[in-house]
């Protein structure tokens, strides 16, 4: 089987060192490259195409929150996890709209670390339990769902990418399940958001778990 393939992103080289000793005393994992700004992890990526990127957010020249984003629009199927000092409310949620699938703190251990590469590698999303807590608080605060009246608004195809939406698929996978364009998605989930009154795709999810769809 071959090795989970990783990509360190951080300034500071003392610190990617240790980490890509912690990971290769892991078995199955391998640090493949490293950059040192999130303009040097870009280009990592598209050389290296790794498993899982391990990215710090406080960089020179393009910090980790916009270079997730970037990363993700050149590949959407893109794991990466948010590897941090900084815990603050707003680099939390900046993080994971962007598209992070995990954001662990740097006092995590070795085998804590070497578990969240191949949760995410395998497909799954993980979030260090002090940062889940903010999330979650972050949802309680969410405008309470519309009435389940809008739900009856959306045609069946609506109601078939607002299910998908809800089981986690993001824009591309779900035109490739659905054999629609990209655009063509957006579309539906811009007209999605004006039915059910919400603002963006976490209140829609939201709304869709809130009433079992």
């Amino acid at each position: 089987m071959p090795p989970v393939t990783v990509l360190l992103v951080d300034d500071q080289r003392l610190l990617r060192d240790g980490l890509r000793i912690l990971l290769e005393l892991e078995p199955g994992l391998e640090v493949v490259a490293e950059a040192e700004d999130g303009q040097q992890a870009l280009e990592a990526y598209r050389a290296h195409r790794p498993d899982v990127v391990l990215m710090d957010i406080r960089m020179p020249k393009m910090d980790g929150v916009e270079a997730t984003r970037r990363i993700l629009e050149h590949d959407p199927q893109a794991r990466i996890v948010i590897l941090t000092t900084f815990d603050d409310d707003e680099v939390v949620f900046e993080a994971l709209r962007a598209g992070a699938l995990g954001y662990l703190l740097k006092d995590v251990s070795g085998s804590e670390l070497a578990a969240a590469v191949r949760t995410v590698a395998a497909g799954g999303a993980l979030i260090e339990p002090s940062v889940a807590r903010k999330v979650l608080a972050e949802f309680a605060r969410l405008p309470q769902p519309p009435p389940a009246a809008p739900y009856g608004e959306l045609t069946a195809r609506e109601r078939e990418i607002l299910h998908l939406m809800a089981q986690g698929l993001n824009n591309r996978q779900i035109a490739e399940r659905l054999y629609l364009a990209h655009g063509t998605v957006k579309n539906y989930i811009s007209r999605i958001f004006d039915k059910l009154g919400v603002q963006d795709r976490a209140q829609a999810i939201v709304w869709a778990r809130e009433h079992g769809v």
